[in-house]
């Protein structure tokens, strides 16, 4: 590989002791829980059960049929991911450009999440909620969470370009369990934009709220988008009841008390130490050796777990309605839910997650809701928020991609397809088609960025520092530890790795 560029981030996170290394988007989950804090680890099994997909009508769908999008880290080859159900879609990390990295997750955010969608472990018995769907991993975070807004909006992007590559499994879902805490006017957002073109397109968009707590005043970006599915997290409180669930102190709120209103949360889902897949030698799976749960399992919490319940019961619903529309489907879960009964979650009238209850309402006419749609011509500056990437001491800033300059007027052409082949608005981001397989079914092929950095030295290359002197073998890192490394959790949703 070239010689290293410097990057960091600009944004230290809460609770982390150490010098930050990771680079950012925003800083949306800001709260780690030390080692040693750990809480009795919540089972895929209990989720199932808290959302009632475990009984009646539920209990005989498993998301056959169903494709998933995951915008994330990647998703590492561990047990319990069967392979012919996971495909590789462009990595539009900074790591794509290093072939050890490629489509690996060495973060552990991205496996924990398919773990909770697709999972199913015979060494625990863990299986995640929609087993059988197809599920596409679009990675765009590296080890430290590094990732900018440019890159979220290219993967939403291709994504509805190639949602019926798989006529079998159409992707029909996407997860996205991260946020910029960027938030322009939605009416001309340019990643609100991307999200509600993929809702347009048939493709229900499940966000997390974020986790800087309920006196947040906003949800991140684009979870505030009231066009697709915003999702908040519960403690489930260790019982399949929801009777004494609470709305989880993490959980980003809008600056109200009045139900319903613009940019509050739509829905909400387990989200408190749950146990899913681990990514042995990753970041967090090093730093947080108490998270884990016997060999095979890794404990976390956050909205983006919370996230991922969702899609899950979505491709359920879908499953079970093929023909339904994003708009049907939110209402469904929406109006669907249980409301509970105690504290803010009752003063703001939320409800969580009942898939038989969704089912149950499947038959009732759905009207579309009257939404603000944004133009896409707005800054994606705002999009970012004011924390955002650094190299070589120059800060990404500005209507510029991490690529190069932002075109907005090609970019709002809805109509105008903004990906061709492996270029996205003219820039050179991956190779133009499917091609072999790796550890997945098949991989979309990879690129070298021929786009020089914002640094300026195009000869210099593409790198992240916390990979200096280290490679990734797949399962283990083979030089190194991250003892004294810290993660930001700046633009990931998973906040609490408890």
């Amino acid at each position: 590989m070239n010689r290293r560029k410097k990057m960091r981030a600009v944004v230290a996170a809460v609770l982390a002791p150490a010098a930050t290394v990771a680079l950012s988007a925003h800083p949306v989950a800001a709260a780690v829980t030390p080692a040693g804090t750990a809480a009795t680890a919540t089972t895929l099994a209990q989720v199932r059960s808290s959302i009632g997909a475990d009984t009646g009508t539920a209990a005989a769908l498993t998301g056959k049929g169903v494709g998933v999008a995951l915008i994330d880290t990647g998703v590492a080859s561990v047990p319990g991911l069967p392979a012919a159900q996971i495909v590789n879609g462009p990595d539009l990390s900074f790591e794509s450009q290093a072939a050890n990295l490629r489509y690996l997750d060495t973060y552990g955010h991205g496996t924990h999440m398919a773990g909770i969608i697709v999972g199913n472990d015979s060494t625990s018995g863990s299986k995640g909620i929609a087993p059988d769907v197809k599920l596409t991993s679009v990675k765009i975070g590296t080890a430290t969470g590094a990732v900018d807004v440019s890159q979220m909006i290219a993967a939403i992007d291709w994504v509805v370009q190639h949602k019926n590559d798989d006529p079998s499994s159409p992707i029909r879902v996407l997860n996205l369990s991260y946020g910029s805490g960027g938030a322009t006017k939605s009416w001309t957002d340019p990643l609100q934009f991307a999200v509600q073109k993929a809702w347009k397109a048939g493709i229900v968009v499940v966000a997390a709220a974020g986790n800087n707590g309920n006196t947040a005043g906003a949800l991140t970006n684009p979870a505030m988008d009231d066009s697709i599915l915003s999702v908040g997290a519960t403690a489930t409180n260790g019982t399949a009841t929801t009777a004494d669930d609470t709305l989880a102190t993490f959980t980003n709120l809008a600056g109200t008390s009045t139900a319903g209103v613009a940019g509050q949360v739509d829905l909400l889902a387990p989200g408190t130490s749950i146990a899913s897949l681990r990514d042995p030698g990753s970041n967090i799976d090093n730093l947080y050796p108490d998270a884990r749960v016997g060999t095979t399992l890794f404990k976390g919490s956050g909205t983006s777990q919370a996230t991922a319940v969702v899609t899950a019961a979505a491709a359920l619903l879908l499953q079970a309605k093929p023909a339904a529309t994003p708009d049907q489907v939110k209402d469904w879960l929406v109006k669907g839910g249980t409301a509970l009964s105690t504290g803010t979650a009752k003063t703001l009238g939320l409800s969580a997650l009942n898939v038989n209850g969704a089912l149950a309402r499947t038959g009732l006419a759905v009207t579309a809701p009257a939404v603000t749609l944004s133009s896409g011509t707005g800054s994606l500056q705002g999009s970012r928020g004011t924390a955002g990437l650094t190299i070589d001491g120059v800060k990404l800033t500005g209507e510029r991609t991490v690529w190069g300059t932002f075109g907005t007027a090609q970019w709002a052409k809805s109509t105008t397809p903004s990906w061709s082949g492996g270029l996205w608005l003219g820039y050179r981001l991956a190779g133009d088609g499917w091609t072999g397989t790796s550890w997945a079914g098949k991989t979309w092929a990879a690129a070298t960025w021929t786009a020089a950095p914002w640094g300026g030295n195009a000869a210099a290359g593409w790198s992240d520092p916390a990979w200096s002197g280290r490679t990734w073998s797949g399962r283990t890192w083979s030089a190194g530890t991250w003892s004294g490394r810290t993660w930001s959790s700046d633009g990931w949703s998973a906040a609490t790795w408890s």
